[in-house]
């Protein structure tokens, strides 16, 4: 890795957005020389929306794989609380359902700003110079594959059988795809569920624009973002510390 942390090629003073969202998977460093101003509203705007949309529009497809995870659930709900009653879960899956893309949109914001605020912390370690909004900015633009990852994971909801989509993990191209949701420890899950090939080419890029818009070193600018995906599988790991 070299030393020289403002090697990077001159970027075009003006694109648009949508250019933004192809170049991402081709010239990253383009994308975050020449939106190192942080200003990320309407490109998180742009991401949450396509997103959602493609969420709705996917749900048949991995419809087998919710009503899996809902049983799942539905069973350790009851062993921890025999109290509960099936109009009970039907009535909060219900709810689950209807503002499903709502918790969507929701979650992959928080993720953003989360991401984001992580990498800009860690960042300081390595004195990045990068400022809180650019650090979102770098979040939102490095999620993008998230995109491709919502139509590669329904279009195989569409063409397994059903009696294989039996957890989130059954499209996802990770480790913990290869492990029995019903029988593994939740905690490994978790963990290895990180091995995850759209979650490394999001920390790949987050590399990347640590290094153009924070101005340091390719190494230091992997370390750092190599800290943030560890950081990143906490709270699934401390869900499944309370869930076990």
């Amino acid at each position: 890795m070299g030393s020289d942390a403002g090697a990077v090629e001159p970027a075009p003073s003006k694109a648009s957005l949508w250019e933004d969202f192809v170049d991402i998977f081709y010239a990253p460093s383009s994308v975050f020389a020449r939106r190192s101003d942080g200003k990320f509203g309407m490109p998180l705007l742009f991401l949450v929306a396509v997103g959602t949309v493609l969420f709705f529009l996917t749900k048949n497809a991995m419809q087998p794989i919710m009503d899996a995870e809902f049983a799942r659930r539905s069973a350790d709900m009851m062993r921890k609380n025999p109290q509960l009653t099936s109009e009970q879960l039907a009535s909060g899956r219900g709810l689950i359902e209807t503002f499903g893309p709502v918790f969507f949109a929701l979650g992959l914001t928080l993720s953003v700003f989360g991401t984001g605020l992580v990498l800009w912390l860690v960042g300081k370690l390595f004195d990045a110079k990068e400022s809180v909004a650019a650090a979102i900015m770098l979040a939102t633009y490095s999620e993008v594959p998230r995109i491709v990852q919502i139509l590669t994971n329904a279009a195989q909801g569409l063409f397994m059988s059903p009696e294989r989509l039996s957890s989130a993990n059954s499209v996802a191209f990770n480790l913990a795809r290869f492990m029995d949701p019903d029988h593994a420890s939740p905690v490994l899950i978790a963990l290895v569920s990180r091995v995850d090939l759209f979650t490394i080419w999001v920390t790949v890029l987050l590399a990347i624009g640590l290094h153009v818009v924070g101005k340091i070193p390719r190494q230091q600018a992997g370390i750092a973002a190599a800290i943030t995906w560890v950081v990143g599988a906490l709270p699934a790991v401390f869900g499944a510390l309370r869930g076990g």
